[in-house]
Order: structure tokens, then sequence, then C-alpha cells
């Protein structure tokens, strides 16, 4: 190898390697992102509503476990979790002492996500780049304990939105709730319409959650009146091409629609929400899986969206 190819391959090599380092550090950066959402009925006061997803939380992050409960000193209205708590089987203490502050001070409700119910497992990245990631189940794949989950955060008071709707009253605003169990796993079966309703008395708003955000999920969501629905999975992408943005979203929700604030459906991610569409807040997530500890141009993250009058 000539001299000039061989200073080529060792400045393409060492800018790899500083990238992927980079990457790795970025998993460690957390922050939370504000955000307004015009989406309550004309009179009623803000609500804050923290919106975690994706924490994918493995035992020995201390980092992420003290962030997480440092959380708590934001006083939000309501704690929506899309799911995808626990990447490990001895997870569920840390991850439950994590939330804990969230769990006594503020109402919430979630849904669940894959690896709530299963544990991640080794698989080859290229995969998030075919039009269905999904890695088929083993025969007995390693299972979380979901139900244990579901539990301690029914204890607590958070509404259990798996499959179901409900309601709730917020800050004088009547929240009338519908969810879905993970689509990622076709486990999503949306419910019928049933006695949950406003009253006339109160501002009502109409909020659906799932985990990951298919098509089918938003659509049904949008034509079932909701008023805004959130949801997480696509990790923003994770790894992301800074003037480009996500490679992929680990689902058939367009790529200009991998975190942030959008409307749905609409021509275009840049469409807000509104009259005839549906806001739609995708949360980039604040772990990932333990077998791809990577992220770029995407930090994690937890988000406060402040709902005001439209």
């Amino acid at each position: 190898m000539n001299p000039h190819a061989a200073r080529a391959v060792g400045a393409f090599a060492a800018a790899a390697v500083g990238g992927l380092a980079y990457a790795h550090l970025e998993t460690k950066l957390f922050t939370v992102r504000d955000v307004t959402v015009p989406v309550l009925p004309p009179g009623a006061r803000d609500l804050r509503v923290l919106h975690v997803s994706d924490l994918h939380l493995v035992p020995s992050q201390q980092r992420k476990i003290a962030w997480v409960h440092a959380l708590g000193d934001l006083e939000p209205d309501l704690v929506v979790n899309t799911g995808d708590n626990m990447a490990h089987r001895d997870a569920l203490a840390p991850l439950l002492s994590a939330l804990e502050p969230l769990l006594e001070r503020a109402p919430g409700m979630f849904v669940m996500g894959s690896n709530d119910y299963y544990a991640p497992q080794p698989k080859n990245p290229a995969r998030y780049l075919l039009p269905d990631a999904r890695s088929p189940l083993t025969s007995s794949p390693p299972t979380l304990p979901a139900a244990e989950l579901a539990a301690a955060f029914s204890r607590a008071g958070w509404v259990d939105l798996t499959n179901r709707r409900d309601s709730l009253r917020v800050g004088g605003v009547q929240l009338d709730l519908v969810g879905v169990d993970d689509p990622h796993l076709d486990r999503d079966v949306f419910p019928e319409p049933g006695t949950t309703g406003s009253t006339s008395d109160v501002p009502t708003l109409r909020l659906g959650v799932t985990h990951a955000p298919y098509r089918r999920v938003l659509d049904a969501m949008h034509a079932d009146g909701a008023d805004a629905v959130l949801a997480g999975h696509t990790h923003g992408g994770q790894l992301c091409v800074p003037g480009f943005g996500a490679l992929v979203t680990n689902c058939d929700l367009d790529r200009g629609r991998a975190k942030g604030l959008h409307g749905w459906p609409g021509a275009r991610p840049d469409e807000p929400g509104g009259e005839g569409s549906t806001w739609l807040h995708v949360s980039a997530g604040a772990g990932t899986s333990p077998y791809a500890p990577f992220r770029f141009a995407c930090r994690p993250e937890a988000t406060l969206l402040t709902l005001t009058a439209r």
C-alpha cells in the first residue's frame, strides 16, 4: 500500500473509532425536551404531561436510574409511559425505584412494549434496514416480568391501557383514553367504543396511547376522534445523519415522524395537528438494546409536553 493510501485508511479508521466512541457516549447524554401542544378545549388550564418511553433499563445503568429518579422534580400533572421499560430479567426492582417519585406523586397511564414482555436478544443490526425489521420470536424467548410491572403501576394508580379504554380527570380536564398492546408484536386489538366519556361540565381531551406508532393504529385512533396520540418505539431512529435525520423507524411510520410532534394524518410530517388532524408525539426514548448501545445525533430523552388551549 502506498503512503497516501495508508494515510487515508488510517484516517478513516480513526474517524470510525471516534464516531463509535461518541455514539456510545451519547447514550448517556440524557435530556428533557419541552414541547407545547395546543390541544385542550378553550378555557382549560395548561397541563404538564411527562412522556417517558423506551428506557430499556438494565440494573447496572446507575446514571440512567438517577436521571429517571430526578424526573420527579419536574412535578408533572400526568405521566404517560409508552413501554419498553426493561432490558434485563432483574431490571424490575431498579426500574420501580427509579420511577418511585413519579409513581408516588403523579397520576399516570401506560402500555407495554416488546421489551416489557421479552428480554432483548443478539441479532444482526442490518435487520433494522429491512422493510419489516421485526425478528421472529424464538420458540421459547426469555421472558420479563411484565405482569409484575403492570401490577406495580396499577397499584400506584396508573391506568392500564392495554387494549382498553378508560377515563381520568386531571387538572379540571376530563381525559377520555384509549390504548393498545404492542403493535410491533401484533398484540394490538383496538377496543370497541365503551361507556367512558366526558360529562358536560368539564373540558374534554381524547388521548390515544401506543408503544409502536404503526399506521393502522394511528389511523384507528384518528378515526376514533383522538385529539392527540403518544407513542415511542422508534428511538428517534437511534442512529441519525445530521441534516438528514433518521434512517429508519423500525415500523411503517415515515422517517420524518421518527420523533417529535407532528400531525396525523398529513402529506408531510411538518403539517400540524388540529382541525381534521390528530397531534402525534413520538418519543425518541431514553435507552437502547444492550446489544446495540449506541446513539448518534439522537440523544436519549423524556419529553415534558405542555398541553394548552387551542
